[in-house]
């Protein structure tokens, strides 16, 4: 018997799609079961939960009434009631069926009838980091209410399996800990969801658009061979798996949802596995070779041929009509008005009017206009291990498998600068072997002290020069995930650092767009010239850091730097311990001592309240 499955993603912002849920989809649609994806709203979901509902009874009440069409008049009334919007409601049918459901319902969202009749069989729902806390908690307490079965309310992903007593506790719910790698994890079968190939067209489901979207995602290797403290992976991965094929899944993903120019792999240390030129073979043979292309797709065919197949035929309408959208806005406005026409007049315009029937019935008008739309160059293909390599087990014979496929950039792990041997050396054989393009993570606020993250950017550059390459530099910081103290935010503090040192970093980063690359000259004014340049920098003013130029030109960074220097020591101490707080909303009651106070008034500066 089919079941009502809804698969959910708390409505935190994140750059990748949640790869466990579009494999549960897979499963589930295996299954026969009916699917739905949702991040968002919760408001948002239970409106249109209701409005579905609705809108499938009046439509055997009251055939001849289009009420696709009076979704937004059904959609306020359901929300907000009213007689006004009630008595135009029931002026388009004599139905006593019709004024009977639009009661029932708007009665069911005003008085949260759907926690006592709960629309779904199953509620899988994906956590990401234990800092976006509360929003996934209270994402788990509420829908959880919407499944008719406890038991059949599943929750799973980095969060639930770093604090997984935590989250019990504070959602009734025993988390799942780890991959769905066993088979019959959910269901009395043998499938193993961790194998299943990815269904890409959930994210056509929803509004939020994921920054790395146009990408094939996957795993050559799971877990890792290293049990790195400050690292969350041995408890999510315990167990390496040094292969994982790719070859069937991904063709499966291209033969259904088109062909994408990336392979995101998601490994924490491929370069661990024994199976290393194996994986180097499977990527080759999947075309993503050292100079390969991507042909382009034709996403509007690809969409009408899931459509017609009946896969997730609410996501391809959707995506359907973004692309009437994009074609239209493409058009001079003679050739916008006559695509626009047969549109909308079959209500194709809006993803809620829209039906599979009035799509096909339009499709020979469309399905060659679209394939002038989509037709473009050939992309370069690109491969990433996103979760970087491990420089320790860099050779030259592996770099040299490496340099075979279209790789770009080589992210190179560099969290320690104890490393920092082992990865110029790492970066020195990559760079002979023709990977030019390169890039990194720099773990900071954990054992680390401030300036050997200055050292670890400064040695980029300088690499960066000598070898005419570009490494791209991602600080990156520490959060302890499983820490029962701080796990909830982001507030843990390095020994070695403290609030104004981590404000100060932040606020650079901000303003280089989060990265850094190889100008010299870009670094020394984001950094500083020289260590006690950085030094320095820590305890600047944070609107001095944002702005720099803009102070320095108007003589208030000088200003400062002379009043600090102007100090005397012992002053100057007492400055920094109280610049160190990082907390500035009352100055006159951190010191008594006119001279510092003087000091500190530079720290309210705020060019935004100038504009």
């Amino acid at each position: 018997m089919s079941r009502r499955v809804l698969l959910v993603e708390p409505d935190y912002r994140n750059k990748y799609p949640p790869l466990s849920l579009m494999k549960l989809a897979t499963y589930h649609r295996r299954l026969g079961d009916e699917v739905t994806f949702f991040k968002g709203s919760t408001i948002d979901f239970v409106l249109d939960e209701t409005l579905r509902m609705l809108l499938s009874r009046l439509k055997h009440n009251d055939p001849i009434v289009d009420w696709r069409a009076r979704w937004q008049q059904l959609r306020l009334y359901i929300q907000l009631g009213g007689d006004d919007r009630l008595r135009a409601l029931k002026t388009l049918s004599d139905s006593p069926l019709v004024k009977m459901n639009l009661a029932y319902y708007r009665a069911y969202y005003a008085r949260k009838k759907f926690f006592e009749e709960p629309p779904f069989d199953r509620i899988c729902i994906t956590t990401l980091f234990t800092f976006y806390w509360k929003k996934t908690v209270e994402t788990i307490n509420f829908f959880k209410r919407l499944c008719r079965e406890p038991s059949q309310v599943f929750v799973g992903g980095i969060a639930a399996s770093a604090v997984p007593e935590e989250l019990e506790r504070e959602t009734g719910i025993k988390p799942i800990v780890g991959l769905l790698d066993k088979g019959g994890e959910l269901d009395d079968n043998d499938i193993i969801i961790e194998n299943l190939p990815l269904d890409y067209s959930i994210l056509d489901e929803i509004d939020y658009e994921y920054p790395a979207r146009d990408a094939f995602y996957g795993y050559s290797t799971r877990g890792c061979v290293n049990r790195c403290s400050f690292c969350v992976v041995p408890r999510l991965e315990p167990e390496y798996k040094s292969h994982i094929p790719l070859v069937e899944k991904i063709t499966e993903e291209r033969a259904r949802f088109g062909d994408r120019s990336n392979l995101l792999l998601l490994d924490n240390n491929v370069l661990a596995s024994p199976d290393f030129d194996r994986i180097i073979d499977e990527i080759k043979e999947l075309g993503f070779v050292k100079g390969a292309t991507c042909p382009p797709q034709d996403f509007y065919e690809i969409a009408i041929k899931n459509l017609r197949a009946g896969w997730n035929e609410p996501a391809q309408i959707k995506k359907i009509v973004k692309l009437y959208h994009k074609l239209l806005d493409r058009q001079s406005p003679n050739e916008r008005e006559f695509y626009a026409q047969p549109l909308e007049e079959h209500g194709l315009l809006d993803a809620r009017t829209a039906t599979k029937e009035n799509i096909l019935a339009v499709d020979e008008q469309f399905k060659q206009r679209f394939k002038k739309f989509f037709r473009k160059p050939p992309s370069k293909r690109v491969v990433d291990f996103n979760q970087g390599i491990d420089a320790r087990l860099v050779t030259d014979e592996k770099m040299s498998r490496l340099s075979e496929i279209p790789i770009r950039p080589l992210r190179i792990a560099f969290d320690h600068w104890r490393l920092r041997e082992t990865y110029e050396k790492a970066v020195r054989i990559a760079a002979a072997h023709g990977i030019t393009h390169l890039s990194n993570y720099l773990l900071y606020n954990y054992e680390d002290r401030p300036i050997e993250l200055y050292r670890r950017l400064a040695l980029n550059v300088r690499l960066c020069e000598e070898l005419d390459i570009d490494i791209y530099s991602f600080p990156m910081k520490y959060h302890p995930v499983s820490d029962p103290t701080y796990f909830r935010n982001r507030d843990y503090i390095g020994r070695h650092w403290n609030r104004k040192f981590i404000r100060a970093v932040q606020s650079v980063m901000n303003s280089t767009k989060g990265k850094l690359g190889r100008s010299v000259s870009f670094f020394e004014a984001a950094f500083g010239r020289d260590e006690r340049e950085f030094e320095r920098l820590l305890y600047m003013p944070e609107d001095m850091i944002i702005w720099r130029r803009y102070y320095i030109d108007n003589g208030l960074a000088e200003e400062w730097r002379a009043a600090v220097e102007g100090l005397t020591e012992d002053r100057r101490a007492r400055l920094r311990a109280i610049v160190e707080v990082n907390d500035f909303s009352d100055i006159r009651s951190l010191t008594e001592d006119e001279e510092i106070a003087r000091v500190l008034e530079y720290y309210l500066l705020d060019r935004s309240k100038d504009s």
